[in-house]
């Protein structure tokens, strides 16, 4: 689009030259003279604050809650600014400017601050500043070229920062912010196809910390970035994604999704419920932003979006989810029943649903889901309720969430392992089971029964040699096998009255 037109009274313009910065334009003129151009009027919106570049080394300040004006001047032009979080920063060619209390007191405006720090690239490399202009970390990353860098190719969070590899376009590298060495076992984010755009959602704890990305076929994917030795689950939940934004003070996310913009007021659903995913999202038709259009930003409930043409659009999502995901971050539970309870929206109760599960609220979840119309969760979670040890019940959870792998882990890590060899039964996992039982040698009989009455159930004979071999000359008797499994429940009663930290 056309951001400005000039007629210069130069003649013919036979030569253009951009400076590196792209700030400044020369041009050589039919009549013998060399015309110089400056880009100006460009543009920062924050909350209640506006910032324009009225001249290459003054901006302009207006608080549009009380109309106040100010001016700031530089001793050089103006290359780059960027505002955010209650902080402006402004480039020059010689130095790096960091607006905050001062001008915050003009400003007439309290911020939390959850940025402790900003990054600055040049083509030598990448350099994270406190705001107080102290330098924090230079991280470094095998292959690093910073000229290719840009706001889709690189995103930082309070304690992360993720950059995509120009050399592998499938890879992410995942930084710690703080001291710049890799995170987790150090091993890069592979996915399987090129990516296009990257982005760290900004609140919660870094074992938390999600990242969303957009590979060449527009799927919008989410994943962990803490991994410590196991493939990471990378989970898909969009399709011809065109951009994303997540919130700048809750871990809400936005895109434009095909021709529906779409707001995933709780992404982590799908590492808690996926049935659950499609009752958390917001979708409204996106027709009018025409084709290619791009989120700027999303801060508070409002979204601004840039439509083909160049023009700005600003949209507005319901303020209770990020008021909710506040409630569920300092654990105010009852707050968070409360406000579902006054809004009376379905998707509030199931992002509260999910909240709870995640958190492993039981009594919180039982609500939401109750509220939905989700009878059958409901009914498992009180049998989890149920459950005579705290490992059992988090195990349960576990599965709830299909984590199947770790619940077992955390039972046999309790000492729990009829609960483990059961877990498996009931899942129909017979190889797996049998295995326990034969490597701790307890409850064999009690997986043979089993398998038994299962193929007697459906009408079929055993085929699988290994239960052949150890079913061979073995009697199955119900009433030992119901005696050692309510002696197996005694014990983890005894053992569940007997912990500290169940009384407590």
């Amino acid at each position: 689009w056309s951001y400005a037109l000039e007629k210069p009274n130069t003649g013919s313009i036979f030569a253009l030259s951009w400076s590196i910065d792209g700030t400044q334009l020369a041009g050589a003129c039919g009549n013998g003279q060399v015309i110089f151009a400056h880009v100006l009027e460009q543009h920062w919106e924050w909350k209640n604050l506006e910032i324009t570049l009225i001249k290459r080394r003054t901006m302009k300040v207006h608080n549009v809650t009380n109309d106040a004006v100010d001016l700031v001047e530089f001793r050089d032009r103006v290359i780059k600014a960027s505002l955010n979080y209650g902080y402006l920063v402004v480039s020059t060619p010689l130095q790096c400017y960091v607006f905050s209390d001062v001008l915050l007191f003009f400003w007439g405006f309290f911020f939390f601050f959850f940025f402790r720090h900003f990054l600055l690239v040049d083509g030598g490399g990448l350099y994270l500043y406190s705001y107080e202009g102290r330098l924090i970390s230079s991280p470094k990353y095998p292959g690093m070229r910073t000229d290719i860098l840009n706001a889709k190719t690189v995103s930082l969070s309070n304690d992360t920062l993720a950059v995509k590899d120009k050399a592998d376009e499938k890879v992410i590298y995942i930084l710690e912010a703080l001291s710049g060495k890799p995170l987790g076992d150090g091993k890069p984010l592979t996915h399987k196809t090129e990516i296009v755009e990257i982005a760290l959602d900004q609140k919660g704890l870094t074992s938390e910390r999600k990242v969303a990305f957009i590979d060449k076929n527009r799927d919008l994917f989410i994943t962990s970035v803490k991994r410590f030795g196991k493939e990471q689950k990378i989970v898909k939940i969009g399709t011809m994604v065109q951009s994303v934004a997540w919130n700048d003070t809750s871990n809400i996310l936005c895109g434009i999704q095909d021709s529906r913009f779409t707001v995933w007021y709780y992404p982590n659903t799908v590492y808690v419920d996926k049935d659950l995913l499609p009752k958390t999202l917001y979708e409204k038709d996106a027709s009018e932003f025409s084709k290619n259009a791009q989120i700027v930003s999303f801060v508070g409930n409002q979204v601004t979006i840039r439509r083909a043409d160049g023009s700005l659009v600003h949209l507005h999502v319901s303020p209770y989810p990020a008021i909710l995901h506040h409630h569920v971050g300092a654990a105010r539970w009852e707050d968070g029943v409360r406000l579902c309870r006054f809004v009376k929206d379905q998707t509030l109760w199931a992002c509260l649903a999910a909240m709870a599960v995640a958190s492993k609220d039981m009594t919180t979840a039982e609500i939401a889901y109750a509220a939905i119309g989700e009878i059958d969760k409901v009914q498992y979670i009180n049998s989890i309720k149920d459950l005579p040890s705290r490992e059992s019940r988090l195990a349960h959870m576990l599965l709830f969430s299909g984590n199947t792998q770790e619940a077992e882990t955390l039972l046999l890590q309790s000492g729990l392992v009829y609960q483990a060899i059961q877990v498996n039964i009931n899942l129909y996992n017979w190889e797996r089971a049998l295995d326990l039982a034969v490597k701790h040698r307890t409850h064999v009989d009690t997986v043979l029964a089993y398998r038994q009455k299962f193929l007697e159930d459906f009408g079929k004979k055993e085929t699988n040699q290994r239960f052949l071999q150890y079913a061979e000359g073995l009697e199955v008797d119900w009433n030992k096998i119901k005696a050692k499994i309510e002696m197996e429940i005694a014990k983890e009663r005894e053992r569940a009255a007997a912990s500290p930290a169940v009384r407590t």
